[in-house]
């Protein structure tokens, strides 16, 4: 299904507080982002149960129960985990991701809050949730008669609500430090290829595995568990940003020349993460027009554009990403600036054609 809105976590808690609470409601978004905790945390607001059932890990009997006898007569009983006298909140998982029979066995239970004779007390709510096709993830055809019984939400993922919550549930300081900088990085559109990618849950695993190893992880373990949980791209960013932690050893230093670029073959994801600083670093302070360049920032120009020769020195591809094009292959830096670095550096921006 595709998203015509979507919607940050910020906003679900309001957002289900006046859909769930009249009718059912599905949740969409990419893994990891978040829809399960958040379901949770809305249940707990309003002092219901959460009782989560798994499309992937069901049957239609887990829902509509096995056959009894009561007085010459076949009765169905729900099982215990739906059956319950006090009103809760039933959280659907991963609903698309059930096979066809059990999508069906679903209908009642969604539309009319009953299964057999057993009806949902009164003040319950029920919430579905699922992934994307789109995503790479498990996800099944829904009936249209299933998605007309439910009203969508689509999630997306937001750096600036997963930060604050980040906060105030002890997300390990490198991880936090590091995304403040690069909010970009938080998410990742799953790869087509068996390989990890960056979620809110991968950045809370890799908190987790930099809680437990402590400060006095090795480089090596540190690579192991990074490229274990995040987008590659993502990984080499953050162990570089990880060894300039470590070592006290910045952008800020070389920008004062107090430093110059890390040239050792083995420092060359550290080279990578500076670059990027150093880019964000001219988007941030240089202007568009040429002519609003203050004589204090005509130094600031002078001294950018002997470090980006320096730094294509060491690595001319490196260099490259300082002065490359946006994903839609538009300029990020000022035209002028990147005239003036054809003048200066006519190799490097022949690469980059």
């Amino acid at each position: 299904m595709q998203a015509a809105v979507t919607v940050t976590p910020a906003q679900i808690p309001e957002l289900l507080l006046g859909l769930a609470t009249v009718r059912p409601v599905f949740l969409w978004g990419a893994p990891g982002i978040g829809k399960s905790s958040l379901v949770r945390r809305f249940a707990d607001s309003l002092g219901l149960e959460c009782v989560s059932l798994l499309g992937t890990q069901l049957a239609p009997e887990d829902l509509i129960g096995v056959p009894q006898i009561r007085d010459g007569r076949s009765v169905f009983c729900p099982p215990e985990a739906i059956a319950r006298d006090e009103p809760y909140c039933l959280f659907l998982d991963e609903l698309n991701a059930a096979s066809p029979d059990v999508q069906k066995a679903f209908y009642s239970l969604i539309l009319d809050r009953r299964i057999g004779s057993y009806e949902l007390p009164a003040g319950s709510i029920v919430i579905g949730a699922g992934n994307r096709a789109t995503d790479n993830a498990l996800a099944r055809p829904i009936a249209s008669a299933l998605v007309n019984r439910l009203t969508h939400v689509h999630l997306q993922a937001s750096a600036e609500d997963w930060l604050v919550w980040a906060g105030e549930h002890g997300i390990h300081p490198w991880v936090t430090d590091y995304l403040t900088d690069r909010p970009d990085h938080l998410w990742s559109q799953p790869p087509k290829t068996e390989e990890p990618f960056s979620t809110p849950r991968s950045w809370h695993m890799l908190s987790d595995a930099l809680h437990s190893f402590g400060p006095g992880i090795d480089e090596n373990t540190l690579k192991v568990v990074v490229h274990g949980t995040l987008t590659p791209a993502h990984a080499v960013s953050f162990c570089g940003y990880a060894k300039i932690v470590r070592h006290t050893f910045g952008i800020e230093a070389i920008l004062k020349g107090d430093a110059s670029w890390p040239s050792r073959l083995e420092d060359r994801d550290l080279l990578y993460y500076l670059a990027e600083a150093f880019r964000g670093r001219l988007v941030k302070e240089l202007p568009r027009q040429k002519e609003h360049v203050s004589p204090s920032l005509r130094q600031t120009v002078y001294r950018s554009k002997s470090l980006l020769v320096q730094l294509a020195e060491i690595s001319v591809e490196v260099a490259q990403t300082v002065i490359a094009d946006d994903v839609d292959g538009q300029p990020v830096l000022p035209a002028w600036f990147l005239v003036e670095a054809a003048r200066d550096m006519p190799r490097l921006v022949e690469t980059r054609r």
